[in-house]
């Protein structure tokens, strides 16, 4: 669309890129309003998307702190990459910007929406089986101020069903973060539970979660509209 009205930020990773196609066709059998989808590849997903050191929780591969660079990266090269290749100069501080991702990238999202010297105004996070388990998360989440007003989580029903004694906690984790964004940011969020494990259905799952955003905004416009009128 030459004049899309929501845009949309997803990190992505090679088998993820690979579905791409997939996702789109399914947002837009579901919804009349434009979007620009605008995806990168993460290279070095543990580090790339992490927002502190960690040790590693599965595998040998520690997680880096990358994210802040990933952010300046979103904010000082590719949104000023798209309002130029798309023409977007006029009217870009009128888009909703919607910043999501899946797994690791979906904890980068939401962590993103924390960010006080991001000069990127997200309206919305979304993140989709997010790495929500992560060492000292939950306590960041308590300690820190949202700066979005609207937040999408999802998981799979069998993601906590693991051996891993760290990986178990996603389940209570993402628990929690709903009623804490409900009962004490007092923004609105959502928790969706998908069938199946953490690599199923990655696809769909990314585009249900932007697609909460963007009907929540709609929402939010015509109830502003409404009280608006006289």
């Amino acid at each position: 669309e030459k004049n899309p009205q929501y845009l949309l930020i997803q990190p992505v990773n090679e088998p993820h890129a690979q579905v791409l196609d997939q996702q789109v066709r399914f947002m837009t059998e579901r919804t009349e309003k434009s979007f620009l989808l605008v995806s990168f590849l993460v290279k070095d997903w543990n580090h790339d998307l992490s927002p502190w050191c960690a040790s590693a929780v599965f595998g040998k591969e520690d997680f880096g702190e990358g994210a802040g660079e990933t952010l300046a990266f979103i904010e000082k090269m590719l949104i000023p990459e798209i309002v130029r290749r798309y023409k977007l100069e006029a009217c870009i501080k009128d888009i909703p910007i919607i910043l999501g991702g899946y797994s690791l990238a979906g904890l980068f999202a939401l962590w993103s929406a924390y960010q006080e010297n991001c000069k990127v105004k997200f309206t919305a996070a979304a993140g989709m089986s997010p790495s929500v388990w992560f060492p000292g998360w939950m306590e960041y989440v308590k300690t820190k101020q949202i700066r979005t007003k609207q937040v999408y989580l999802s998981l799979g029903d069998r993601e906590e069903k693991t051996r891993n004694a760290v990986m178990r906690q996603v389940g209570q984790n993402i628990r929690e973060m709903d009623s804490w964004y409900k009962n004490s940011e007092k923004i609105e969020s959502v928790l969706e539970w998908n069938k199946g494990n953490h690599f199923q259905d990655v696809d769909v799952r990314c585009g249900k979660g932007f697609l909460w955003c963007m009907a929540c905004m709609e929402r939010k416009r015509r109830r502003m509209k409404k009280e608006c009128r006289p």
